[in-house]
């Protein structure tokens, strides 16, 4: 009988990271430089925010954010549409300035992190969210005062409680 395998991708190696985070630098200098054609592309600043690359270093998501938030709905795609038109001009920039075997092909998200952070950050502070935290905290500390309080044992009494 043969084993099913697991659907879990394996942890990032240091080299992978570390060329991960290299791809970040440079391309958040290439784009700060701001010589982009593309309409869509100029003027508009964005953050780097991750880049993952794959075990084999062939392929790069690159997730960013508009810098400053998103001004418009749908301008977040906008500009992921563009970045992904010059995907091309963005893996020869990166073959010129990081020395690697192949130049990874490049794929542009949005990041949604931070509009998850803030929705989390908005249901703590939701009233009823509190009040159901604050009462775990107080049953949290009444079980442990009950398991601290102390247990006075007799010399020969074997009565159990």
């Amino acid at each position: 009988m043969q084993k099913k395998k697991k659907n879990v991708t394996p942890q990032a190696g240091q080299r992978q990271l570390r060329i991960a985070e290299e791809i970040r630098h440079v391309l958040a200098g290439i784009i700060a430089d701001n010589n982009l054609a593309d309409p869509d592309l100029a003027g508009r600043m964005v953050t780097v925010t991750v880049v993952k690359i794959s075990p084999d270093l062939r392929n790069a998501t690159i997730f960013m954010a508009p810098f400053g938030g998103v001004q418009e709905p749908g301008d977040a795609e906008k500009v992921v549409r563009a970045l992904n038109r010059a995907a091309g001009y963005f893996r020869g920039e990166l073959a010129r300035q990081v020395e690697m075997r192949v130049s990874p092909q490049l794929r542009f998200k949005i990041d949604d992190s931070f509009e998850e952070a803030s929705r989390i950050e908005a249901l703590l502070h939701d009233p009823v969210v509190r009040a159901d935290l604050a009462k775990a905290k107080e049953e949290a500390k009444a079980a442990k005062l009950k398991d601290a309080e102390p247990k006075v044992v007799v010399p020969g009494d074997d009565s159990k409680e």
